[in-house]
């Protein structure tokens, strides 16, 4: 997942259900100068899904800088209002929040045909099937690459170790963490657009190079280059789902984008070894290059959806049309690109560091993922080596991965159920984030049991028919899926404003665990036989079992103890007080005001009754 701007990182929230401006030619005039004008319709109210039954509505706040609760929204203002957290903002032209006139406030006004959920259903639909398929052609072309590992091998003869050439792999890896952090959160600065344009183009240009490749160092970088700009899609294109989405459909919306990205890992080997077999090595980058090609196209189709990006070029215009400086929107204030890479790059790992909670779930999250990955070069050594599999039919061993990532998908009305099942917060009247950890538990019990007898039943062949260990990727499948959703929703649920930050953190670990343990599995497996080497795989996820079981038990106490959500909270209290302090003041000034108007009214009344009197002699002229 992508660094998502955070509070301190001057990312400020929009409510993309709050009225704003359309053009300046609808603006009303005022009656007193004729002059352009707009009533401020800034209210407290946010955006976010009016199902409190929905339980992923905390990781959809965290999958984009867009939503934000009113105790997140008091504190990004604050920063942006000059407070402590204001420092490594740069101001516009504009003027500061605190000067602006509100009447001249740019913002959506309903029905606003630039508010992206205001667009057409086909169109919003048109926009969600782009950036799902962009995204997955991201991630399909990494595991698209070990099917091709015995024709690269065979290629380049100084090449006789399997671990080496897997470095392919494992440097795309490392390219997708390293562009969450560095190249993703540009759109912050620039939009959604412009950064998944320019990053879709060098990431196709950059897969000619590795079909045209006369060494494996040249695949190992380029790879890492390629990886570094397609970050951009599977890190962003979350958000747009979420700009684009009603409230009341987002999670449907979710789950319809996620069906093609998490496939992605699956839908590689499955192509690229038929692509392998038939074509050759080089033509599982020129298929790449082909997809990758109509995703660019496509998402020259698709408008800016990044709502911030909006607001302010909407301003920008209305001041240039109207020649007048007033005009202004919340979004004119934006972090500076340094300060932004600066916290990027470290406000994720201090957390990771400092924070317990962080310490188990990315331990627990990463060998997760590193095994999932692992399995995309231990099931060639199986199906190929010792069952004999062509490579074609060896990508086809991975259905059974797909059809449970896909289960789990469509089962999550279910998930929902059980996690509502559970008390809910007096406050907030959601499930406490304890109630997710009780499908974590489902998904961390399942991934084991599709590991450990897969590695059962794998072999021998003349005894286990292939179609046992197959099926059980299906559970596998389905574990994985749950894990990484569900455990993202937690930390998402647990750490409110900085979750994204943690989110950040553990994305760039368990990417380097994927990375590093897939280069272990030729060694591995040859040492240890592919029985006893998936079996200790799964032992080491039956061992990580009770993290989320004790989360499910104590969660609560542990959230507690942390620092920062500690202070989090203390901030979240401070804020509710001043917000409160300064609704009664204002409410005393309306009060006052009211008593004004009525003197006034009724002394304005006494002079109309006198002169009425005065008129008709009932009383005495001086």
């Amino acid at each position: 997942m992508a660094p998502i701007p955070d509070p301190e990182k001057g990312g400020l929230p929009y409510d993309a259900s709050t009225p704003a401006t359309a053009t300046s030619d609808s603006l009303p005039q005022t009656k007193e100068t004729g002059t352009t004008r707009v009533p401020s319709l800034y209210t407290a109210s946010f955006h976010t899904n009016s199902d409190t039954s929905d339980p992923l509505s905390p990781l959809s706040h965290a999958l984009t800088p867009d939503l934000s609760t009113p105790a997140e929204r008091a504190l990004r203002e604050e920063a942006a209002g000059g407070g402590p957290l204001a420092a490594a903002q740069t101001r516009t032209s504009v003027g500061s929040s605190a000067s602006r006139p509100p009447d001249f406030e740019v913002v959506f006004e309903p029905g606003d045909p630039e508010n992206p959920q205001n667009w057409s259903l086909w169109y919003r639909a048109w926009v969600t099937f782009c950036v799902s398929y962009a995204t997955w052609t991201v991630v399909l072309y990494s595991t698209s690459y070990t099917a091709a590992i015995p024709g690269v091998m065979g290629e380049f003869y100084d090449v006789s170790n399997s671990s080496i050439v897997t470095l392919g792999l494992t440097t795309y890896l490392m390219g997708l963490a390293t562009g969450s952090v560095i190249v993703a959160p540009m759109s912050e600065l620039y939009g959604r657009r412009p950064v998944y344009i320019l990053c879709m183009a060098i990431f196709t240009l950059l897969i000619i190079p590795c079909g045209l490749a006369t060494s494996l160092t040249e695949i190992i970088v380029v790879r890492f280059f390629g990886a570094l700009f397609g970050a951009a899609m599977v890190s962003n294109s979350p958000g747009t789902v979420v700009d684009i989405s009603h409230p009341d459909y987002l999670a449907l919306c979710m789950s319809l984008w996620s069906i093609a990205p998490l496939n992605g890992p699956v839908t590689g080997p499955l192509i690229g070894g038929f692509v392998y077999q038939y074509m050759g090595w080089r033509w599982t980058n020129y298929i790449s290059l082909i997809l990758g090609g109509v995703a660019a196209l496509l998402i020259l189709t698709v408008r800016e959806t990044y709502a911030p990006s909006i607001l302010q070029r909407k301003a920008a215009r209305i001041r240039k049309e109207s020649d007048d400086d007033r005009w202004w929107c919340r979004y004119d204030n934006k972090i500076s690109t340094i300060d932004l890479l600066k916290l990027n790059l470290s406000r994720p790992f201090v957390l990771a560091a400092t924070e317990p909670i962080l310490w188990f779930f990315n331990i627990w999250i990463s060998t997760v993922y590193g095994i999932l990955y692992l399995c995309f070069v231990a099931y060639p050594i199986v199906f190929v080596q010792y069952r004999g599999w062509s490579p074609s039919l060896t990508g086809l061993s991975f259905i059974g991965m797909g059809i449970g990532t896909l289960l789990a998908i469509f089962c999550e009305p279910l998930w929902r159920r059980i996690i509502n099942s559970h008390p809910r917060d007096p406050e907030t009247n959601r499930a406490f984030p304890e109630a997710t950890a009780s499908v974590m538990i489902i998904g961390a019990i399942m991934v084991p049991i599709g590991q450990l007898v897969f590695s059962w039943t794998c072999l021998p062949a003349e005894r286990f028919h292939w179609a046992i260990p197959i099926a059980f990727g299906i559970p596998f499948g389905m574990g994985n899926t749950i894990v990484f959703i569900y455990a993202s929703n937690y930390l998402a649920a647990a750490y409110g404003i900085y979750a994204a930050s943690a989110l950040a953190g553990n994305a760039v670990m368990r990417s380097i665990f994927g990375a590093v343990l897939p280069l272990a599995g030729p060694s591995m497996y040859a040492a240890l036989t592919p029985q006893w080497a998936g079996t200790l795989l799964g032992l080491m996820e039956v061992v990580l079992i009770p993290i989320p079981i004790l989360f499910y038990k104590y969660g609560d106490r542990i959230r507690a103890k942390s620092r920062i959500i500690r202070s989090m909270r203390e901030d979240q209290a401070k804020n509710e007080g001043r917000m409160a302090k300064q609704a009664a003041r204002v409410a005393r000034r309306t009060e006052r005001a009211g008593v004004a108007e009525k003197l006034v009214a009724e002394e304005q009344a006494q002079s109309v009754d006198n002169g009425a009197a005065l008129k008709s002699g009932a009383l005495p002229t001086v």
